[in-house]
């Protein structure tokens, strides 16, 4: 099992929207020398919606490569197509991923009988350890906890990123499926709470920027040291909250240029961080010792 702190890696960019592979390096090699627990390639953060199909699996096959077993790599391979999470599931596999990250279908609007088809139908046509997301507040669905429960015992399934960052529903989540599935937290402010509660870990944007420190933060919650993880927390609170304060990933992007670890790219329809946010971003960085 996947445990502590995942990155949900940015994809580097150059100037005029190309892949910058050698900062893709980079930025791997980073992680696993600052303790990051396993990768997630081409998420929402990754810009999964505006990478195209050989993109998409160029870059996860780089991460498994530059990896090389040292840390699992998590692909994310979610549409609103179960066809196409089929194939893009199925190629994430033959590009070496261990396990691949699913999101809800956007924009269609599935039933949560439709979800439970879709989850279930790629569960049973490519063989891979698969992670369910919900993420509601971007994807407009919502994929009930009951519903989870359903998918639970499927073969294949065997975790679900929760990213609503509601600790009570969180709870009812862990209670029905947490001896079926991991469960992670997808919500850096409330992720070593969740932890705490029984959660394996967290899908991390805040991570991006701070590697070691939010380890650490995980490292403790899965101890059970519940005073050692909120004092680790405080100083990235700041970095939780303004990381958002565009969509993601600007702002994290935004962040790394700064830090000198990728170039100010960025594709369409995301532009850089407005110049009013700067100083916000920037703010949160220092709080956080960067």
């Amino acid at each position: 099992m996947i445990t502590g702190s995942l990155v949900a890696l940015v994809t580097p960019m150059q100037a005029n929207g190309e892949i910058d592979w050698a900062a893709l390096k980079s930025l791997v090699e980073w992680h696993i020398a600052e303790g990051t627990h396993a990768i997630v390639a081409v998420g929402t953060t990754g810009e999964s919606a505006t990478l195209d199909v050989d993109e998409h699996c160029a870059v996860v096959k780089k991460v498994v490569e530059i990896a090389n077993g040292r840390i699992p790599v998590i692909a994310g391979t979610g549409a609103n197509s179960t066809r196409e999470a089929i194939e893009l599931t199925k190629l994430a596999k033959e590009a070496g991923a261990d396990a691949c990250l699913l999101v809800t279908p956007y924009y269609n609007k599935p039933t949560q009988e439709g979800l439970y088809q879709h989850y279930k139908a790629i569960a049973e046509a490519v063989a891979i350890p698969q992670i369910l997301y919900n993420v509601p507040g971007r994807t407009g669905v919502d994929m009930v906890n009951a519903t989870v429960a359903r998918l639970a015992g499927l073969p294949n399934i065997v975790g679900i990123k929760d990213a609503t960052g509601n600790l009570a529903r969180g709870q009812e989540l862990l209670n029905l499926v947490g001896d079926k599935m991991a469960v992670y937290s997808g919500d850096d402010p409330t992720a070593y709470e969740l932890i705490l509660m029984g959660a394996k870990g967290n899908i991390s944007v805040t991570a991006n920027v701070t590697p070691k420190a939010m380890s650490q933060v995980c490292e403790a919650a899965l101890a059970g040291n519940a005073e050692l993880a909120k004092k680790l927390n405080q100083p990235l609170e700041a970095l939780h909250r303004d990381l958002f304060v565009e969509s993601n990933p600007i702002p994290v992007k935004w962040a790394l240029a700064e830090m000198g670890r990728i170039q100010h790219g960025i594709r369409l329809p995301l532009t850089p961080l407005a110049e009013s946010c700067h100083a916000v971003v920037r703010s949160a960085l220092q709080h956080a010792g960067l």
